[in-house]
Protein backbone atom coordinates (compact mmCIF):
# COMPACT_ATOMS: atom_id res chain seq x y z
CA UNK A 1 0.00 0.00 0.00
CA UNK A 2 1.13 3.55 -0.94
CA UNK A 3 1.34 5.77 2.13
CA UNK A 4 -1.33 8.62 1.49
CA UNK A 5 -0.14 12.30 1.44
CA UNK A 6 -2.54 14.43 3.83
CA UNK A 7 -2.71 18.37 3.47
CA UNK A 8 -3.59 20.90 6.44
CA UNK A 9 -3.72 24.28 5.00
CA UNK A 10 -5.75 27.42 4.95
CA UNK A 11 -5.58 30.68 7.62
CA UNK A 12 -7.28 29.24 10.25
CA UNK A 13 -5.65 27.74 13.96
CA UNK A 14 -4.87 23.92 14.17
CA UNK A 15 -2.82 22.99 11.29
CA UNK A 16 0.38 22.33 13.04
CA UNK A 17 -1.72 20.73 16.02
CA UNK A 18 -3.83 18.42 13.91
CA UNK A 19 -0.68 16.85 12.47
CA UNK A 20 0.54 16.67 15.99
CA UNK A 21 -2.42 14.60 17.03
CA UNK A 22 -1.94 12.69 13.99
CA UNK A 23 1.81 11.35 15.66
CA UNK A 24 0.17 11.08 18.91
CA UNK A 25 -2.17 8.18 17.61
CA UNK A 26 0.16 6.84 15.07
CA UNK A 27 2.95 6.98 18.74
CA UNK A 28 -0.08 5.38 20.87
CA UNK A 29 -0.40 2.21 18.55
CA UNK A 30 3.73 1.74 18.53
CA UNK A 31 4.41 3.52 15.04
CA UNK A 32 7.58 5.57 14.24
CA UNK A 33 6.48 9.33 13.71
CA UNK A 34 9.70 11.49 12.29
CA UNK A 35 8.77 15.29 11.98
CA UNK A 36 10.48 17.99 9.99
CA UNK A 37 9.98 21.87 10.78
CA UNK A 38 10.14 24.01 8.19
CA UNK A 39 11.33 27.81 9.31
CA UNK A 40 11.15 26.60 12.89
CA UNK A 41 13.49 27.13 15.62
CA UNK A 42 12.87 27.17 19.28
CA UNK A 43 11.90 25.18 22.50
CA UNK A 44 7.55 25.34 21.61
CA UNK A 45 5.85 23.34 23.59
CA UNK A 46 5.76 20.36 21.12
CA UNK A 47 9.35 20.13 21.45
CA UNK A 48 9.07 20.37 25.16
CA UNK A 49 6.74 17.44 25.52
CA UNK A 50 9.61 14.95 23.95
CA UNK A 51 6.90 12.40 23.34
CA UNK A 52 8.89 8.50 22.97
CA UNK A 53 8.24 7.55 19.55
CA UNK A 54 8.31 10.97 17.83
CA UNK A 55 11.50 12.43 16.59
CA UNK A 56 11.55 16.30 15.67
CA UNK A 57 13.83 18.33 13.22
CA UNK A 58 14.01 21.91 13.32
CA UNK A 59 15.77 23.79 10.48
CA UNK A 60 15.06 27.04 10.96
CA UNK A 61 16.10 30.86 11.70
CA UNK A 62 14.70 31.89 16.11
CA UNK A 63 12.85 35.01 14.06
CA UNK A 64 9.79 35.05 12.39
CA UNK A 65 10.11 35.17 8.96
CA UNK A 66 9.29 38.51 6.90
CA UNK A 67 10.98 38.11 3.66
CA UNK A 68 12.99 34.67 2.90
CA UNK A 69 17.19 34.51 2.99
CA UNK A 70 19.74 32.92 1.68
CA UNK A 71 19.83 31.81 4.93
CA UNK A 72 16.40 30.52 4.73
CA UNK A 73 16.63 28.93 1.21
CA UNK A 74 19.79 26.53 3.03
CA UNK A 75 17.97 25.56 6.00
CA UNK A 76 14.53 24.81 4.03
CA UNK A 77 17.28 22.59 1.78
CA UNK A 78 18.38 20.97 4.65
CA UNK A 79 15.07 19.98 5.82
CA UNK A 80 14.55 18.87 2.32
CA UNK A 81 17.53 16.19 2.69
CA UNK A 82 16.66 15.57 6.36
CA UNK A 83 13.09 14.76 5.30
CA UNK A 84 14.61 12.36 2.51
CA UNK A 85 17.11 10.71 4.81
CA UNK A 86 14.08 10.10 6.81
CA UNK A 87 11.98 8.40 4.36
CA UNK A 88 14.78 5.37 4.15
CA UNK A 89 14.08 5.11 7.30
CA UNK A 90 11.00 3.99 6.40
CA UNK A 91 8.52 5.76 9.40
CA UNK A 92 4.95 5.56 9.70
CA UNK A 93 4.16 8.56 9.57
CA UNK A 94 6.82 11.89 8.28
CA UNK A 95 5.53 15.30 8.81
CA UNK A 96 6.40 18.23 7.19
CA UNK A 97 5.25 21.31 9.04
CA UNK A 98 5.51 24.32 7.79
CA UNK A 99 6.30 23.26 4.60
CA UNK A 100 3.48 25.09 1.85
CA UNK A 101 5.06 27.84 3.71
CA UNK A 102 8.84 27.39 3.15
CA UNK A 103 6.35 26.68 -0.93
CA UNK A 104 5.21 30.60 -0.77
CA UNK A 105 8.61 31.77 0.21
CA UNK A 106 10.31 30.07 -2.66
CA UNK A 107 12.78 28.52 -0.44
CA UNK A 108 11.87 25.05 -1.63
CA UNK A 109 10.83 23.94 -4.93
CA UNK A 110 7.46 22.28 -6.20
CA UNK A 111 9.75 20.12 -8.03
CA UNK A 112 11.68 18.78 -4.96
CA UNK A 113 8.45 18.29 -2.53
CA UNK A 114 6.55 16.26 -5.64
CA UNK A 115 9.95 14.37 -5.86
CA UNK A 116 9.91 13.58 -2.21
CA UNK A 117 6.81 12.39 -2.20
CA UNK A 118 6.81 9.72 -4.93
CA UNK A 119 10.04 8.69 -2.93
CA UNK A 120 7.07 7.99 -0.20
CA UNK A 121 6.90 4.42 -0.42
CA UNK A 122 4.19 2.75 2.79
CA UNK A 123 5.36 6.05 4.55
CA UNK A 124 2.54 8.68 5.34
CA UNK A 125 2.94 12.06 4.91
CA UNK A 126 1.30 15.17 6.82
CA UNK A 127 2.17 18.72 4.66
CA UNK A 128 1.45 21.47 6.88
CA UNK A 129 0.92 25.53 6.43
CA UNK A 130 -1.17 28.12 4.91
CA UNK A 131 -1.28 28.72 0.97
CA UNK A 132 -0.49 25.24 0.32
CA UNK A 133 -0.21 24.84 -3.82
CA UNK A 134 -3.02 23.61 -5.63
CA UNK A 135 -0.66 20.29 -7.07
CA UNK A 136 -0.53 19.53 -3.72
CA UNK A 137 -4.12 19.43 -2.86
CA UNK A 138 -4.87 17.91 -6.15
CA UNK A 139 -2.84 14.87 -5.11
CA UNK A 140 -3.28 14.64 -1.52
CA UNK A 141 -5.24 11.39 -0.19
CA UNK A 142 -7.14 14.07 2.64
CA UNK A 143 -6.85 17.97 2.13
CA UNK A 144 -8.32 19.87 4.80
CA UNK A 145 -8.34 23.74 5.14
CA UNK A 146 -8.32 25.21 8.64
CA UNK A 147 -10.85 28.65 8.15
CA UNK A 148 -10.33 31.38 10.59
CA UNK A 149 -13.74 32.69 11.56
CA UNK A 150 -12.55 34.08 14.85
CA UNK A 151 -9.53 34.71 17.04
CA UNK A 152 -8.74 36.90 19.45
CA UNK A 153 -5.11 38.13 17.19
CA UNK A 154 -8.38 40.16 15.69
CA UNK A 155 -8.44 42.05 18.95
CA UNK A 156 -4.72 42.67 19.20
CA UNK A 157 -4.51 40.22 21.80
CA UNK A 158 -0.96 38.41 21.43
CA UNK A 159 -0.02 34.37 21.88
CA UNK A 160 -0.67 32.66 24.83
CA UNK A 161 2.30 30.01 25.46
CA UNK A 162 0.66 26.52 25.38
CA UNK A 163 -2.56 27.81 23.00
CA UNK A 164 -0.06 29.12 19.88
CA UNK A 165 3.19 27.79 20.76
Amino acid sequence: MKGKIFVLTGDGKGKTTSAFGMALRAVGHRKKVAIVQFMKSGEYGEIKAKVNGIEIYQFGRKEFVFEATEEDKKLAKMAIEKAEELLKEKPFMLILDEINVALCFKLISLEDVLKLLEKRGETHIVLTGRKAPQKLIEMADVATEMKKIKHYYDKGQEAIEGLEY
